[in-house]
């Protein structure tokens, strides 16, 4: 139940960074640009052509290749540019790849003979001689000077996945990228995925034909067993194939990651089907022997990533961050109680904390070995922010903020590979993002004049979002955000809107700009006269530590409902709040929680809109819902006690609830179980289905505009604007 406005934001930033990114020199970045790619040298600045259009136009064509992303070879001889694309789920990953010869400026297209944009995550051998990539679900090498072909695997199908993923393991996993070179370039290793076990979920194309068109969807329900996963390592010149040996039943755990270390030695990540114990396997690429050298148990779950980090890159990204010669590796870990960074050795006996100190890490920066530097992001005393901070590599010192103490709010960076420069990014609540150039490690701009500061007036704008905490009967503290009516009387009595998610996978609560938006809302809720309130409960990913984001386990549906229902009780004392006059909504997971709290706490809640929720838990994957609520097998009342649809028959205010037919991700089934739920309890309600949508309902003419429309009338109609 990924979080929609989450996910958008996410490919924004995915698409800034595949436009520009940091040269291997660390001293310059490239950029693309007017139809090419521009070089930038620091700290001058300067501009000089890399590629130009011209050099990126095939013969006899018109215009240039459109480049959507592009990579160099080890050696920067070699240029790979993706272009074309088409979306695979969410992600544009297919599409069309071409390789120019830098020195020659030859430019020639991969896969000739494959069908148009059928290519995925090509990537050239570390040597620079030949490609790989996968086309219908099979992996080929291409030899770039000869420009032969040659298929790796053959079985591959919709069901038997070679090099990529079904649609479980890319969804919850962030798998989707599925082979590697070796770092000899002579092998490549690579997941195959069996699906073939895995029961279809059934989506129904009504509109585009007189007869109706069945699309199939390779779905695990939670209770149901994983699609078994190996990895081979195939030679690229004999093609044959060593299966890893990891022990254990196929069908009983998952294999998430995979990293070679060097060409004889391959790491793998190995969860248990719970996802509750993490094993590392040594695993030998001759005899495909795998020896444990790390492991990790939690009494919940164990985060396989943190939804802070940006998951929607188009870019194969390394979880294995490897040290001292690739003698020891860094690992995240919540064994302390917070998520912090471990340096550990490649036989696993030896393992050093490098961060230290009641605060999770965010995500990494840099590794920078050199100077024996960490430069991680963390939130130690605001849990609505982000900041940059350093450490010793060798865990022999104490975090040291890098963010200059003068700009609160949320930072972000892109370092260079040699830590001398870095991209930064800044917002708040309200500030419009900014960015600068910046030169490290004494974070100065590059530019004054183009420095955040300079640009600070300009980007400043009135403060409408006021942060607060509130603490509940039960003792539980939360965060949370509210815009008042812009001719806020505290006199008078106003309308609530809380906006929610409240599940492990999205926060709200953050110090950024555009928080607090309403991109439904066909007018301005301030404006009409609207309090607008988000909180965020315990469960939520905010950098709070393990145990306010581990206390959730099993008791989705329940915990984080009532923290919700509690906090809403406490705003209820605020005197302006009418009381009469409460709604609630959200999307995905912030649509099954509106459900709920409508469901199970109608004294409060008056009006709800629901949009793409689950309204059974049984009906979601196996990965995300066994992570967080356990196994059907064994606590099937716990996922039944979370489910909206148990509490149907209490609906007592104005449901709108909302969902597209074509939903990969929550299925439509949702909907339908959950009106006859309705129905049986003879409960009044609004529905709208929209056809062939997914889970953005973002799709079709006019759909955008229509489903705003319905919204903001709906808000208007049942929890009338204005004071009172």
């Amino acid at each position: 139940m990924r979080k929609v406005l989450t996910f958008f934001l996410l490919v924004i930033t995915v698409i800034t960074s595949a436009q520009t990114r940091w040269a291997p020199d660390g001293n310059s970045y490239l950029k693309i640009e007017g139809g090419g790619i521009n070089r930038y040298t620091l700290p001058a600045n300067t501009k000089t052509t890399f590629v130009s259009a011209n050099e990126i136009t095939p013969s006899g064509a018109e215009k240039s290749l459109v480049i959507r992303n592009f990579a160099l070879s080890n050696d920067q001889s070699k240029l790979l540019i993706f272009t074309n694309t088409k979306k695979v789920w969410r992600l544009d990953t297919r599409g069309d790849y071409w390789v120019l010869d830098l020195r020659t400026k030859s430019l020639k297209q991969l896969g000739i003979g494959r069908p148009t944009s059928s290519l995925l995550f090509a990537k050239l051998s570390p040597d620079g001689t030949k490609a790989a990539y996968v086309s219908e679900q099979n992996l080929y090498v291409e030899d770039l000077a000869k420009g032969t072909i040659k298929p790796l695997t053959t079985d591959g199908n919709r069901k038997l996945i070679n090099g990529t993923f079904d649609w479980a393991y890319e969804e919850e996993f962030a798998c989707r990228d599925g082979f590697q070179w070796s770092p000899d370039s002579k092998q490549i290793s690579f997941w195959q995925i069996d699906a073939r076990q895995i029961r279809d979920f059934y989506m129904i194309n009504n509109t585009d034909s007189v007869y109706s068109r069945v699309i199939p969807v390779e779905y695990p329900t939670a209770g149901q067993s994983p699609s078994p996963a190996r990895i081979g390592i195939v030679n690229v010149n004999s093609g044959a194939t060593q299966w890893l040996s990891i022990p254990g039943d196929p069908k009983e755990h998952y294999l998430p990651r995979m990293e070679w270390n060097t060409a004889e030695e391959i790491l793998v990540q190995q969860l248990n089907r719970k996802q509750n114990e993490s094993r590392i396997y040594s695993c030998q690429v001759t005899t495909g022997n795998a020896t444990l050298i790390y492991s990790d148990k939690d009494e919940a779950w164990i985060d396989l990533y943190s939804p802070w980090e940006n998951v929607y890159s188009l870019d194969f990204r390394h979880y294995f961050k490897w040290l001292n010669g690739g003698k020891e590796f860094l690992w995240f870990s919540e064994k302390d109680g917070w998520r912090h960074v471990y340096r550990i050795s490649k036989d696993g006996k030896k393992e050093t904390l490098i961060t230290k100190g009641e605060y999770d890490v965010m995500d990494i920066r840099l590794i920078d070995e050199k100077s024996n530097l960490l430069y991680f992001l963390a939130a130690p005393t605001n849990a609505t922010q982000k900041y940059l901070y350093k450490t010793r590599l060798d865990g022999k010192g104490n975090a040291e903020r890098v963010t200059p103490a003068t700009l609160n709010g949320t930072h972000d960076y892109s370092i260079s590979p040699t830590g001398a420069f870095a991209t930064h990014s800044f917002s708040n609540s309200y500030t419009k993002s900014i960015n600068e150039l910046i030169a490290l490690p004494k974070h100065v701009a590059v530019n004054e004049k183009e420095s955040i500061q300079s640009k600070l007036k300009v980007a400043t704008h009135e403060k409408t979002v006021e942060f607060f905490k509130v603490k509940t009967e039960e003792g539980v503290e939360m965060d949370g955000w509210v815009v008042k009516p812009k001719t806020f009387d505290p006199a008078k009595k106003y309308p609530v809107l809380f906006y929610v998610y409240t599940e492990p996978w999205g926060a709200n609560v953050h110090d950024t700009w555009g928080v607090a938006d309403n991109y439904l809302f066909t007018g301005d809720l301030a404006e009409e006269g609207y309090l607008y309130i988000s909180i965020d409960n315990r469960g939520t990913p905010a950098p709070k530590g393990r145990a306010w984001r581990k206390s959730v386990y099993r008791k989705i549906g329940l915990m984080n409902i009532r923290d919700q229902a509690l906090a809403a009780r406490e705003i209820l004392k605020w005197p302006y709040v009418d009381a009469d006059r409460i709604a609630v909504w959200g999307w995905s997971g912030g649509g099954s929680a509106t459900l709920n709290l409508m469901f199970q706490y109608p004294e409060i809640y008056k009006t709800g809109i629901a949009v793409a929720a689950v309204a059974n838990q049984l009906t979601y994957d196996n990965i995300y819902q066994e992570r967080y609520m356990g196994l059907p097998q064994e606590n099937l009342e716990d996922f039944v006690k979370g489910s909206p649809i148990t509490y149907a028959k209490n609906l007592q205010g104005n449901l709108l609830y909302i969902h597209g037919t074509g939903d990969d991700n929550v299925h439509y089934a949702n909907a339908e179980m959950l009106v006859n739920e309705l129905v049986k309890h003879g409960k009044q309600f609004q529905f709208m289905a929209y056809p062939n949508r997914t889970h953005s309902i973002s799709e079709g003419e006019g759909t955008f505009e229509h489903l705003a429309t319905l919204y903001s009338d709906y808000l208007r109609q049942y929890c009338p604007p204005g004071p009172r």
